[in-house]
């Protein structure tokens, strides 16, 4: 029963993620570069403050389940396939400590056009990350329902 809880859980902050990254990526920092320089720096605050509570929450619940299930792996899923979905989340914090929140940190002090694109282009990591890790998930979900 906790096995199927902390995966249930675990499916639904990544996949909440999935969806949250690919907007950001695709839609929400491809126009950071329109909102001009006299309003860039605050802007970039705001985002900075609006954006956090939204991904916090799913993310510590996200990491908090992946490392529960390396323990507590359901029936029908490998335990491997738990780590490397624990391993991608490291990964993906790793990406967010040292390399967006930096440039996150030097574009609240205003626009720098070589600080944006290394923002769009190193995020890439973590969309792609959260991408396989949903597609993970899937197939765990998938051979879970098969199982039984």
């Amino acid at each position: 029963m906790l096995a199927h809880a902390l995966f249930i859980l675990n499916l639904l902050a990544t996949w909440y993620m999935v969806g949250l990254i690919w907007m950001v990526q695709v839609v929400h920092y491809a126009m950071f570069d329109r909102v001009g320089e006299d309003e860039f720096a605050r802007y970039a605050t705001d985002h900075a403050r609006l954006i956090t509570p939204i991904v916090m929450v799913p993310m510590l619940v996200e990491i908090a389940t992946a490392a529960g299930l390396v323990m507590w792996a359901p029936a029908g899923v490998p335990r491997g396939w738990m780590i490397l979905g624990l391993v991608v989340v490291v990964l993906i914090w790793a990406s967010t400590a040292f390399l967006q929140v930096p440039c996150h940190s030097r574009l609240a002090g205003g626009f720098d056009g070589q600080v944006y694109r290394r923002l769009v282009s190193t995020n890439w990591i973590r969309t792609i990350g959260w991408t396989l890790r949903g597609g993970l998930m899937a197939v765990c979900l998938w051979r879970m329902l098969l199982s039984r």
